[in-house]
């Protein structure tokens, strides 16, 4: 992850590093080697919040976000509620592989820096861009006709369903779902066939995944 971060535009405010993970760097450069500090292994694994850390540590800036019109020239992830950590993290790193570069998060889902989502996210954080804004304001203000797509039970097979190359995704709450005062913004309900009996519901971040391969193979 902290090569991933090195390849950013995050501000690194310090690097420190076992030797053999400096020794390991070729082809990576730190723009101001001054930031980086050899520790010890028992150094590393009490700054450290990991049980076995691996073999380096970087502090960094959180950047300032915001986000314009210009976002919905592709697809925009919006999530309600997502409450899991893990969850939020593989989200971002989903978005980061179907090549979604923003996301859109309620004020009331985890918080994106939470160490948690940082490291489920493996260094996806850092290319994707995830802002937090109340659902409802942001939908009320789109100024064109973009179309928006919410995860339900009782929406349309997507599987049969035309979809476009820009719109907004809606991704409930884990249990709850999608929270009641968006329904109305919402331009057309997708579901995701079960095909067995048993299973009642999917994670949130694995219904992510689906939605977004169907999204970019209809359109690709």
């Amino acid at each position: 992850m902290v090569a991933e971060l090195l390849k950013s535009d995050f501000t690194i405010t310090g690097i420190y590093a076992l030797k053999t993970w400096i020794s390991g760097q070729r082809g990576i450069s730190v723009s101001n080697e001054k930031l980086v500090e050899i520790i010890a292994p028992a150094e590393l694994a009490r700054i450290s919040n990991l049980k076995t850390p691996n073999e380096v540590l970087a502090t960094v800036k959180i950047p300032e976000r915001d986000f314009d019109e210009s976002i919905y020239d592709d697809l925009v992830l919006m999530l309600s509620q997502i409450s899991d950590p893990g969850n939020l993290g593989t989200i971002v790193r989903i978005a980061d592989w179907f090549g979604i570069k923003n996301i859109i998060c309620s004020p009331d889902s985890v918080e994106v820096y939470n160490p948690k989502v940082v490291q489920a996210s493996m260094g996806s954080l850092f290319r994707v861009k995830v802002n937090y804004a109340e659902l409802k304001e942001v939908l009320t203000n789109l100024k064109n006709n973009l179309p928006v797509f919410g995860a339900y039970l009782e929406g349309k097979n997507i599987y049969r369903e035309t979809l476009p190359d820009k719109g907004i995704i809606i991704i409930g709450n884990e249990s709850r779902g999608i929270v009641e005062n968006l329904e109305t913004f919402i331009t057309k309900k997708l579901f995701i066939p079960s095909f067995s009996s048993g299973a009642e519901s999917l994670n949130a971040s694995v219904a992510t995944a689906i939605i977004c391969s169907e999204f970019r193979r209809k359109t690709n």
